[in-house]
């Protein structure tokens, strides 16, 4: 059986135009700032399908800044998020890519640079009714959802860390939804996701970071 979202029967609330065009690319935006450490000093945003064709008609410029920033759907402070980026001395760029036709009509790269001069690469699609896909990060394919409350564990492929991340939830009282291992090579990079049911607090996260093989986790609330 096929899980319905709530957006799937009513869509989120928001401001603008199109669900895709603005509540998704928001939230494919709004995701991918969680998804980085320190403060995001520039960011590029790279269009694809129907995203290079109408972005700016659909507001889907200002959403994607908006999400960056922080906003949610419903903050009427979308409409002004590129004199609140300026303010806030937050360079951006936008491009579009009209020769790659094998992705979803409304796709977006979005890479993120921090303070510290550390580059984040994060794709993601808007996949109807602001339901969205993260696909990829750092050039691992993904498939990450932001329906839940979730954990991104950025590790090395070692044996061992996945049963030390589980040994975490499991002493906290935190029942997994959905758990998934990505990664580029064995005993390479990896990412392990994880969508849980119950709130997780920063302590959860420190308690992961505990383990010598993991890099960083970081908690993703949408």
């Amino acid at each position: 059986m096929k899980d319905i979202s709530v957006f799937d029967v009513i869509g989120p609330n928001m401001i603008g135009p199109s669900s895709s065009h603005t509540a998704g690319a928001l939230r494919i935006a709004l995701m991918a700032g969680e998804m980085v450490k320190g403060k995001i000093v520039n960011v590029k945003f790279i269009l694809y399908g129907s995203f290079a064709e109408t972005y700016k008609g659909h507001g889907t410029d200002r959403a994607l800044l908006a999400g960056i920033m922080g906003f949610n759907t419903e903050d009427y402070r979308i409409k002004d998020s590129f004199g609140i980026a300026d303010e806030n001395k937050l360079t951006y760029s936008f491009e579009v890519n009209t020769t790659n036709k094998d992705v979803h009509p409304n796709t977006v790269d979005i890479v993120i640079t921090n303070d510290s001069g550390v580059t984040t690469t994060v794709r993601g699609e808007s996949i109807g009714g602001g339901n969205i896909l993260i696909k990829n990060i750092n050039g691992v394919e993904i498939s990450l959802s932001g329906n839940y409350n979730t954990i991104l564990v950025n590790q090395k492929d070692t044996p061992g860390v996945a049963a030390h991340i589980t040994k975490v939830l499991s002493e906290n009282c935190i029942n997994i939804a959905f758990m998934r291992i990505y990664r580029e090579a064995k005993g390479e990079f990896a990412y392990t996701i994880i969508e849980a049911d119950e709130e997780i607090s920063q302590k959860v996260i420190e308690q992961i970071e505990g383990n010598s093989f993991i890099e960083s986790a970081m908690l993703i609330k949408m």
